[in-house]
């Protein structure tokens, strides 16, 4: 509308222009007749009639042409003043129209600033909403656990079904009424009660620990007691053989093995058994004492032979039993040991027959 308005200005102005250039010229051809009616009278009266008519025809019909240019000036005067008219209605159309258009600009800018301010508001109020709901999200944390249910029919967030203004009021309600009945109630009693309930929360927490702990326990027991009996058996059947092995090599014609007692299993007790010819005896107060030093001693070997160590020292463990004996200990000391080193001190014939090397030791003048 600018645009079109300002074409219509120009328009305007150029036929200003023409119109103020009419009048000019208008003007001028008024003074031109006016000069020459004035020259014709003033002609001098020694001319002749002839030259003077001639002259004055050549006025009138100068006269009579610029009459015709007055009255074409006239009307191009007239039909310019009629456009300017036009012009200037429509000029004035416009300059309403600049008016109207200029008065809805300024509603709509008043308009976009309301906007823009209600804009800013709800901007200003979505961030204070944003922090409200952070904060209730960490004043109560049932809101992040309960979240993906609101809004949703049949649930107790239905926010259709349930109406917030209504529950607000209800909640105002009890507000109300939780405010007067405090006024009745020890709140020392409350804070007491719920330290106790705390405590109590607390000792379940720590219950439920020492249970877990206590599962896992018994279970680490149960896997040792399981692998104490593997053990305890494995261990049991291994010295049982090499104690067998040992005391009949010490004592031919014997046998020895260690078993639990009836009714009992090997996890709850060993008893040591010994045979003689086949024959079982009832009780070891039936061996002799230099039979039960050997029943000993092939019970330690035994044991020592479960793990077997690089080295052995042996002092005089043949002190109380005769010559026959003494060389099977020699004997078996060699069969059943072959990769341990013995070191054994022993006064007797016997066990020197068996030695890879000897060592002797006399008494002279006292010393040894």
């Amino acid at each position: 509308h600018k645009v079109q308005l300002q074409k219509h200005s120009e328009q305007v102005e150029k036929q200003r222009e023409k119109t103020e250039s009419a009048y000019v010229e208008l003007e001028v051809m008024r003074n031109e007749l006016v000069n020459q009616q004035q020259q014709a009278s003033t002609t001098t009266a020694g001319d002749s009639q002839d030259g003077l008519s001639a002259e004055v025809e050549k006025l009138r019909a100068a006269l009579a042409q610029k009459r015709e240019d007055y009255a074409a000036t006239g009307q191009r005067l007239e039909d310019l003043r009629t456009e300017l008219r036009q012009l200037d209605k429509v000029l004035d159309a416009l300059g309403t129209e600049l008016t109207t258009n200029r008065q809805q600009k300024e509603e709509k800018e008043l308009e976009q600033k309301r906007l823009s301010h209600k804009i800013q508001q709800l901007q200003k109020d979505d961030k204070e909403a944003h922090v409200v709901v952070a904060r209730m999200e960490k004043q109560h944390p049932w809101i992040e656990k309960e979240q993906a249910f609101f809004g949703k029919k049949g649930t107790d967030f239905d926010f259709e079904a349930n109406s917030y203004q209504d529950n607000k009021a209800k909640r105002d309600e009890l507000s109300q009424q939780q405010k007067k009945l405090s006024n009745s109630i020890n709140k020392k009693a409350m804070v007491m009660f719920e330290k106790a309930e705390q405590e109590y929360k607390d000792l379940l927490t720590k219950r439920d620990i020492i249970l877990n702990d206590k599962c896992k326990i018994e279970h680490v027991i149960r896997d040792l007691d399981t692998k104490k009996t593997e053990t305890l058996r494995r261990t049991w059947q291994k010295v049982n053989k090499d104690f067998g092995s040992i005391f009949g090599t010490l004592l031919p014609h014997t046998n020895a093995k260690l078993e639990p007692p009836a009714g009992m299993d090997a996890t709850e007790g060993l008893e040591i058994k010994v045979s003689f010819h086949g024959h079982w005896k009832e009780s070891l107060t039936e061996l002799s004492g230099g039979q039960r030093s050997l029943l000993a001693l092939s019970l330690v070997l035994a044991l020592l032979m479960f793990k077997p160590a690089p080295m052995y020292i042996l002092d005089e463990i043949d002190s109380a039993l005769d010559l026959s004996h003494t060389q099977n200990i020699g004997h078996m000391i060699r069969t059943h040991f072959p990769h341990s080193q013995f070191i054994v001190v022993s006064l007797k014939e016997g066990m020197f027959n068996h030695a890879n090397v000897l060592f002797r030791t006399r008494f002279i003048d006292g010393t040894s």
